[in-house]
């Protein structure tokens, strides 16, 4: 089978959730098939990024825009300028006219089988007809984060601004749904909310995956004296920074109270300001680090405390495979194969997740409970058995014939 999977800006470093999920899935796809993986990016040409994805995952080709890669003030002029503009701005700003002629070309000359889409803002230069049976891949549906945003925003104008983006992406994104003749979610929820827009048999879920072989139980230690309590994620991603204030403004104090000894460690990249500010003798914050492996080990209890979020979220089936007790918010573990009292605990408000940290750190077995648990819940999860599904579902759709509006007219003979 021949695939073309495009995404826009770099696949490495793999860092973040969406290119971790990515990247598995295309080393998996690259062993057994001819795969092409289209990567354009701004900024300035970056020979060895080119050098080492083509190592990585030969036939891929790469291509710099050379389009600025703004921030502060200029972002938000940029992001002014675009007000009027149909696409939103988090899509929009990778339009490129350079990547959708070659797009344009690849298409017309049907050299694929197939094409992966790799989310929404590779989406925007795709051509209008997509006469190579084409999937959208969904890591998450983007209108819900914008949704949460507006509706958990303290500040009055971002409250505004939040909400003109949530409606503009929930146009873009229900259009693009219906545009490609199939679309790959993580999650049930995710189905659920993009079957509201487009038949439920156009939706698949392939779930999110774990390194086994990197996420492992480390060796069981005595009980320390001074537990720590883990947050892992990329501290530039508005989601985890509302989590961390939320964690650090309303949960922590009580867990202060009552665990004087325990210590709280923020382990992500790129810390904000927001993040820096709760640094103190109890609380750390790592920035980058090399490896999130040893700080999970480290970790008595792991907290997912997201309010805002959608797809699913990579910390806690990593948490989990090494062999950690997690306490998240429903939204935190929303659309993972996890349940509630058996191998997570989930808590919605302040002090029930107060609550559910201080007994875990004070009831040793209880907490072995969960370990033991959770790590074979991950253990149903390793990459290769996610790779292998999601080649299923694109062999499938590149067996079928497709009208203009992605409708099935007929299967090849």
């Amino acid at each position: 089978m021949r695939i073309l999977w495009v995404k826009a800006d770099k696949l490495l470093p793999v860092e973040n959730g969406g290119n971790i999920r990515s990247y598995h899935v295309l080393r998996y796809l690259a062993s057994r098939h001819e795969l092409t993986f289209y990567s354009y990016y701004g900024g300035r040409p970056d020979p060895d990024y080119e050098r080492d994805l083509k190592r990585q995952l030969p036939g891929s080709v790469a291509e710099c825009t050379g389009k600025k890669e703004l921030a502060g003030l200029a972002r938000g002029l940029d992001y002014v300028g675009h007000l009027g503009s149909y696409p939103p701005y988090a899509v929009s700003r990778f339009a490129d006219p350079r990547v959708r002629r070659r797009l344009r070309s690849w298409f017309c000359e049907e050299r694929f089988d197939v094409a992966v889409c790799d989310f929404l803002d590779a989406a925007v230069n795709l051509p209008g007809r997509l006469n190579i049976p084409s999937a959208l891949f969904q890591h998450n549906v983007e209108s819900e984060i914008w949704r949460r945003h507006a509706e958990t925003a303290g500040n009055p104008a971002k409250k505004i601004l939040y909400r003109m983006e949530w409606r503009k992406m929930l146009r873009y994104e229900r259009c693009m749904v219906r545009k490609f003749q199939h679309v790959i979610a993580v999650s049930e929820n995710d189905r659920g909310l993009m079957t509201k827009w487009v038949d439920g048999g156009r939706v698949t879920v392939v779930p999110t995956g774990v390194d086994l072989a990197q996420f492992t139980p480390g060796a069981s230690s005595p009980a320390d004296p001074a537990p720590v309590i883990s947050f892992v994620g990329a501290m530039d991603w508005e989601p985890n920074v509302d989590g961390v204030e939320y964690f650090c403004g309303e949960i922590w104090p009580e867990i202060q109270r009552e665990m004087p000894q325990a210590r709280f460690r923020i382990v992500g990249r790129n810390p904000s300001r927001r993040v820096q500010k709760w640094a103190s003798e109890s609380i750390e914050v790592t920035g980058r680090v090399p490896s999130v492996i040893e700080h999970l080990r480290e970790s008595a209890v792991v907290i997912v405390p997201l309010r805002i979020g959608g797809g699913t979220r990579l910390k806690i089936y990593e948490a989990m495979a090494a062999a950690k007790a997690v306490v998240s918010t429903t939204v935190g573990a929303e659309g993972l194969d996890v349940r509630h009292g058996r191998d997570i605990i989930l808590a919605d408000d302040p002090r029930s997740f107060s609550q559910a940290v201080i007994m875990l750190l004070r009831d040793r077995e209880l907490r072995c409970r969960y370990e033991k648990a959770a790590a074979e819940t991950a253990a149903r999860y390793d990459w290769p058995a996610i790779g292998q599904r999601f080649s299923e579902v694109l062999e499938s759709l590149a067996e079928k014939k497709f009208d203009t509006r992605g409708a099935v007219t007929a299967r090849p003979a």
